[in-house]
């Protein structure tokens, strides 16, 4: 047994010879190459209109529960989608309540695994109300908003992974995707 110890280490130092100098491997970092911004506007045939990245594909919303005018923007490339759920309000002040509850909901439902949920209220070019959501730590959802004109239409967008590496490696794309789904944000107009 230990002949064939020794011969296994003699065999080895015979096959590392050949190189003159080790040289440990640097760490490693994974690169993400990120495309550069361009966007087109949605298909018609939805109450809202807004401008889309070219790398993201427009898709049905799977989902049992979805309703009609659900969409995800798949980033194929990246393995993440922005699922959109719109809503009519029909001039509901009951309506529009109880999707706002909801959708509030939604985004509390993260505070077992968030480290920390930051909201912001903002305006939009066309002058609708929109809320921001910007989760962190190991949640699905590390971005999320909606938008509405209070009358008649409300959108909801987050943004999920289809993995289930550490956010902190996804950062970069993380970015990425919120400042289109920001321009998603800006761009977006409601249709009567």
């Amino acid at each position: 047994m230990m002949k064939r110890v020794i011969f296994g280490l003699g065999l080895m130092g015979m096959v590392a010879c050949g190189e003159s100098e080790y040289l440990p491997k640097p760490k490693g970092y994974n690169r993400i190459d990120l495309p550069e911004r361009e966007f087109v506007s949605l298909d018609e045939g939805y109450p809202y209109q807004f401008e889309r990245s070219v790398y993201s594909a427009v898709e049905a919303d799977t989902f049992n529960r979805a309703e009609e005018n659900w969409i995800n923007l798949a980033y194929h490339s990246m393995g993440a989608k922005v699922h959109l759920t719109y809503k009519a309000i029909n001039r509901n002040e009951a309506r529009l309540r109880d999707i706002l509850d909801d959708a509030f909901k939604l985004t509390a439902k993260h505070q077992i695994k968030a480290y920390s949920i930051d909201e912001a209220v903002t305006k939009t070019p066309k002058g609708y109300v929109g809320v921001v959501a910007e989760l962190s730590g190991e949640v699905p959802t590390q971005f999320q908003f909606f938008v509405t004109d209070s009358t008649e239409h409300f959108l909801r967008g987050a943004l999920y992974f289809n993995t289930a590496v550490k956010n902190d490696s996804l950062a970069p794309v993380i970015e990425y995707i919120k400042e289109d789904m920001a321009h998603l944000m800006n761009t977006l107009e409601f249709k009567n």
